[in-house]
């Protein structure tokens, strides 16, 4: 189904302001209570962040407010005041689409949006995909990182693949389309499972890609299953907290694409998998994010 014929809950952002970097962590995992997805933005002339959260207009306020208490209290600074911005969701949607355009990636990937015409494509792998409420587009660095990553391990073709934390199913899209093996895409929002199922027939991926609703490594279709490529494109302290979980579903030798960390965040989750046995094989720094391909 293409962007344009999807109906969207209405949405709200809610965000803080001219936060010092060391309080990030804190008011993440506030949002991260009350919001379908959290980002991060710098301000370049006063050095501090926002950060800002998606969630339907009005679910959990009083779960947001008593975060944000704490993560000021914790991080010593004075409460700050929250900004909420009501957002008409069709009308965010059609702009999306109007500002989507196609975008390549590293040297293997092309992006391509449903409103663009679809012609052969020498040299890239085409992805269709829009932008819309399930994460991954192909724009934010996160996304882009993991691709990158991925592109650096071609010469490798692992056999039992899985994307956690699918989002739209960009990664799982487009390690099916590169090795031509079964993928499955997990995420714990319903709306999520739907975008990657939709998605993956827009590419014509059924037969590949299986969409699957799933709270990280909890779900019974994981346990016990072992794999060889990973994709993790999730957020810093989930990925800290998963890391043992990370590395016991690994195939010795197996590898892990994490993403959705910024660069001072990098040694905390670096830290969390090397205790489980995992090496560092290469770091991709776009902005002010980060991903790692780690190596078990």
């Amino acid at each position: 189904m293409s962007l344009s014929k999807r109906r969207a809950e209405p949405l709200e952002a809610v965000w803080v302001e001219l936060l010092p970097e060391e309080a990030l962590e804190a008011f993440e995992a506030a949002f991260l209570q009350a919001c379908t997805t959290v980002g991060f933005f710098k301000d370049d002339d006063t050095e501090t962040w926002r950060v800002e959260g998606v969630r339907e207009q009005g679910a959990h306020a009083e779960t947001l407010a008593a975060g944000i208490a704490i993560a000021a209290m914790v991080s010593g600074i004075p409460m700050p005041e929250l900004h909420c911005n009501p957002v008409e969701a069709d009308g965010w949607l059609a702009r999306t689409v109007e500002a989507f355009p196609e975008q390549p990636i590293g040297r293997t990937w092309l992006v391509r949006p449903t409103h663009l015409p679809n012609p052969v494509t020498y040299g890239r792998d085409v992805l269709v995909l829009d932008a819309g409420i399930a994460f991954g587009s192909g724009e934010h660095e996160s996304t882009r990182g993991c691709l990158m990553g991925f592109e650096r391990m071609a010469h490798r073709r692992p056999r039992s693949l899985l994307d956690l934390g699918s989002g739209s199913g960009i990664l799982a899209l487009a390690a099916a389309k590169r090795l031509h093996r079964p993928v499955l895409a997990t995420d714990i929002d319903p709306w999520s499972v739907r975008a990657i199922r939709e998605n993956t027939v827009l590419n014509r991926a059924q037969p590949l890609v299986r969409a699957q609703l799933a709270n990280g490594w909890k779900h019974r279709s994981l346990r016990g299953r072992r794999y060889d490529l990973v994709f993790a494109n999730i957020l810093a302290r989930p990925l800290c907290s998963m890391a043992r979980e990370m590395a016991l579903h690994l195939n010795p030798g197996g590898t892990a694409i994490l993403a959705g960390l910024l660069g001072v965040q990098v040694r905390m989750v670096l830290a969390a998998h090397r205790r489980q046995g995992m090496r560092l094989e290469s770091r991709i720094n776009l902005g002010p994010w980060s991903a790692l391909v780690l190596r078990k």
